[in-house]
């Protein structure tokens, strides 16, 4: 499929805006921004996914009761406090509905909340009343209202994270833009974070909500840090119909390239994620090819990029491919891991570490060049089908300690 990156973010499909206060939520940090608001002009279709975690924020309880038509007009996005494990979260939530609604005259059901922060906080609506009229003046449907939103959602990230391509769709030129926080508390299984897409695509909800459970299995639960599954993980998309396509209705030539565009700007967003995790000095790409199975392919490039000795050996510039084969080994699943086979890759050239399970003679200089660049790729050829899969994670280091020794400060 052919697209091309555009400048923008979620303000580079027609009709979105977007801005970032600071509204006093992280007392500490008085200059921050901690308060995202995103409009369309029009309800959308939207959808959502969420996390695992049997322990959720408060917000995805009310995006869940707000997306039950398939449609929302505004979401609205604090740093700082997670909502969660708070006895009033759920009302807090409602009520930041009510004021983003009487803020931008909409149906207050049109409201979608997402939180992210410290986890067990006591929260109260005071910043919320100053700060979404605040953000409701400053809505810009310009570079800089995305960028002002994805710097608003920020914790520990260390770069805000926001992207926007352009493809055809019905002979129509459509965009899908992104914006998206996290790097800690990232592990598979909707894995992330906070993440808003938004394209002038016309999509029905149902299919709209079809094509983000097909994405996010091959993408963000692909996606890993550290392991822990965060209680907020949020990824919303909202489509305003304004690029003028014939509507998606059903499974069609224009859905598979909806589908596909979807993928490229998801694989983008995990890569951004996983390189900027915490204390992360290198990402970590796992491409898996071969394998008997999807299934398998996928559930052996996570096992490699969540191995914490493999993590720490690419932190170290230490070409232990004992580690990748360890990984692959206990990876769930009836396969063979005898034709597997192993490459370490990266802008600096490419060493073949392991054959058939076995050493493969390589230079050690040469490994530890290759993976002294920040991004490296893990090639795995399983040599026993047609299935591939990827993966994104970053290495382990001591700073991923000290950023959460000391996190709530």
């Amino acid at each position: 499929m052919q697209y091309k990156e555009v400048a923008g973010g979620i303000c580079a499909p027609k009709g979105f805006a977007a801005a970032g206060v600071h509204c006093g939520i992280r007392a500490n940090h008085s200059e921050k921004y901690d308060l995202a608001l995103i409009k369309a002009d029009v309800r959308c279709a939207a959808a959502g996914v969420y996390t695992t975690n049997k322990v959720c924020g408060a917000p995805i309880k009310v995006d869940r009761a707000h997306l039950k038509d398939g449609y929302a007009q505004a979401i609205i996005v604090n740093s700082g406090n997670a909502n969660t494990c708070a006895a009033n979260g759920v009302a807090l939530a409602e009520e930041c509905c009510e004021l983003v609604g009487k803020a931008l005259n909409i149906d207050a059901k049109d409201v979608l909340p997402a939180s992210t922060g410290v986890i067990g906080q006591p929260m109260v609506i005071d910043p919320f009343a100053r700060g979404i009229p605040a953000a409701a003046a400053k809505l810009a449907a310009t570079e800089q209202g995305s960028t002002d939103a994805a710097t608003a959602i920020m914790t520990t990230d260390t770069h805000k994270k926001e992207y926007a391509i352009q493809f055809e769709l019905g002979g129509k030129m459509c965009t899908v833009g992104a914006i998206g926080k996290g790097s800690g508390m990232i592990a598979p299984n909707m894995a992330t974070m906070l993440a808003f897409y938004t394209t002038d695509a016309a999509v029905s909800p149902v299919l709209l909500e079809k094509a983000l459970k097909t994405v996010v299995p091959g993408t963000y639960n692909q996606m890993s840090v550290d392991l822990d599954t965060s209680t907020n993980d949020t990824l919303i998309i909202m489509a305003s119909g304004a690029a003028g396509n014939p509507e998606i209705t059903e499974e069609n030539a224009d859905y598979d390239a909806f589908v596909a565009a979807l993928t490229a700007i998801a694989e983008h967003m995990c890569a951004e994620h996983a390189g900027d995790g915490e204390g992360a000095t290198h990402l970590i790409t796992c491409e898996v090819t071969h394998a008997p199975d999807l299934k398998t392919a996928r559930a052996v490039s996570r096992s490699v990029v969540c191995s914490n000795l493999f993590k720490a050996a690419v932190f170290g510039r230490d070409a232990n491919w004992g580690r990748i084969l360890c990984a692959i080994g206990y990876t769930p699943g009836d396969f063979s891991i005898d034709k597997v086979c192993v490459w370490l890759s990266s802008k600096a050239g490419e060493v073949y570490v392991c054959e058939n399970a076995a050493y493969h003679p390589y230079s050690e200089d040469e490994a530890a060049k290759v993976l002294a660049e920040h991004d490296v790729l893990v090639k795995v050829d399983m040599g026993t089908g047609e299935a591939s899969a990827k993966a994104w994670g970053c290495d382990l280091t001591y700073d991923y300690v000290k950023i959460n020794g000391d996190y709530r400060t």
